[in-house]
């Protein structure tokens, strides 16, 4: 049996995982590690990408970053997240504002310290990362429109970061040579920034009520409900554009089949939209956004599965 003392100890471990969604970050850094293998340095053999430690650093500090990210999202949020979320809003304050900070801090210092072993490069991109992280949980994400597009972008900058490890090695000269290669990635980026868009203005429909009372400028709170929706409607309706791209113009392998699946579930999602008008109901459009990014996450394999297959006889080989 447990004693008290290590019993709230035990809640204020699980209280601050659930503080930084530890549950995201075996999600980011698989994304992270099958983007550099399918989709950012295809060229480079799986294995090699693996066993690279700068990467491995950048990652990492990429994870550690979003956490500290997590956190101070939550410490400007604790008062709405009262109203939207009193059940988990209860558990995350078991651990008191300053040991929130104090972990925050602590993250991005091993940040600071990792990016700096790998080049001055990848401390520049951690150090601005960091700061606008918090410059959008301080300011930018109580208003319309900015607020959005900010944190679609940052969703998406860790992925930057291992493009910039691979591609500032390139001369001027050898960019022509990987011109397909440039579509391919900023399609991807932009099917995934459309789908992060989508999913924070349902999350403001969702989360209407505290914001409303704590004077956020959200989109339906400025605009209404029906202007929302609309918005929503366009941004999912301009996912086609990417794909087409991805699945027309360049080779995605078997990944064509998630892209065709994304499309025929976005359809069923819009058609839903426009019937919801609860919170239960945007809470569902929520989760199957997150489901479709998440499973595209694991769907990236699907570009050449052979890579798993020329690993798994590697591995049988030791």
């Amino acid at each position: 049996m447990l004693s008290r003392q290590h019993k709230l100890l035990l809640m204020k471990i699980i209280s601050l995982f659930s503080v930084v969604r530890g549950y995201n970050i075996p999600i980011i850094i698989l994304a992270q590690y099958l983007s550099a293998i399918f989709i950012l340095a295809p060229e480079i053999r799986a294995l090699d990408i693996l066993l690279d430690f700068n990467l491995f650093l950048i990652v990492f500090a990429s994870s550690l970053t979003i956490a500290s990210g997590y956190i101070i999202n939550n410490f400007y949020d604790s008062k709405k997240d009262l109203i939207n979320r009193p059940n988990k809003s209860m558990l995350d304050r078991l651990v008191s504002q300053k040991t929130k900070l104090s972990v925050y801090f602590s993250l991005n210092f091993i940040v600071a310290l990792m990016s700096m072993f790998v080049s001055w490069r990848a401390f520049l991109f951690f150090s601005v990362y960091i700061f606008f992280i918090w410059f959008y949980s301080h300011k930018i994400k109580k208003y319309p429109i900015i607020g959005n597009l900010t944190a679609s972008l940052l969703a998406v900058l860790p992925f930057f970061a291992i493009l910039l490890y691979y591609y500032t090695k390139i001369s001027f000269n050898d960019i022509e040579t990987y011109k397909s290669q440039f579509a391919v990635i900023f399609a991807h980026a932009t099917f995934l920034f459309l789908l992060l868009l989508v999913r924070e203005m349902i999350k403001d429909l969702e989360n209407l009520k505290g914001d409303l009372a704590n004077d956020y400028k959200t989109i339906p709170i400025i605009y209404g409900e029906v202007v929302s929706k609309k918005v929503i409607t366009i941004l999912t309706i301009l996912t086609i554009l990417p794909v087409y791209i991805l699945i027309e113009i360049y080779d995605v392998g078997y990944m064509d089949i998630y892209f065709y699946t994304c499309l025929i579930i976005l359809i069923f999602f819009l058609l839903y939209l426009w019937k919801s008008n609860t919170k239960a109901q945007f809470l569902l459009l929520h989760n199957v956004l997150k489901f479709l990014i998440v499973a595209g996450v694991f769907c990236i394999v699907l570009i050449n599965p052979s890579v798993l297959w020329h690993g798994k006889r590697l591995l049988l080989m030791f």
